[in-house]
């Protein structure tokens, strides 16, 4: 199966997870302020490529390091604007953040690989249509994520894996977006 054989259009949904899609994740540690976000290379370009190949592009990320009270949920939101701003100034486009400050611990159904974030953004966006939806993440809770809620499922590694759970295989957002792109 290839991406083409699903006929992706504009009636579709993409899910990204944040760290390690969108920005680069750090090591044993949270980004706890804008100065600490970093886009990895490509994701701007990337996200101005899939803004008009769907109908909905969200975010989906567990962020315990406000349930460890790492930082307050106040703090998220100026990150997430911050982001918000540089992708839309770029041509790219985010239509809604979900994230779940609960602690892994907590078993919490809104935290990955629980589809509590899938089931809001259906709520906000009762169109949205999990057969015809996309995750994109680069951990295997994204990737049962995608599969407990009926998606397709994106594994973003420089090191491809094998899993019942993976659908497709790429080393960034930006290798994906090409791979939909009818121009590139």
């Amino acid at each position: 199966m290839t991406l083409k054989n699903l006929n992706i259009d504009n009636t579709w949904t993409l899910f990204l997870d944040r760290d390690g899609v969108i920005n680069k994740k750090l090591e044993n540690d949270y980004v706890k302020h804008t100065t600490e976000f970093e886009f990895i290379d490509g994701v701007l370009n990337a996200l101005r490529i899939l803004n008009p190949l769907f109908k909905h592009i969200v975010v989906v990320t567990n962020q315990q390091c406000i349930g460890k009270r790492i930082i307050f949920p106040e703090d998220l939101e100026l990150i997430h604007q911050n982001m918000l701003y540089e992708i839309s100034y770029l041509k790219g486009r985010i239509d809604k953040i979900y994230y779940a400050p609960q602690l892994a611990s907590e078993n919490h159904p809104y935290r990955k690989p629980g589809i509590g974030m899938a089931l809001q953004a259906k709520q906000d966006f009762p169109d949205i249509d999990f057969s015809k939806s996309i995750i994109v993440g680069d951990s295997m809770s994204d990737m049962e994520f995608g599969k407990n809620a009926g998606m397709k499922t994106v594994y973003i590694s420089n090191e491809p894996k094998t899993n019942e759970l993976i659908d497709f295989n790429f080393k960034s957002l930006i290798y994906f977006a090409h791979s939909l792109s009818t121009n590139w």
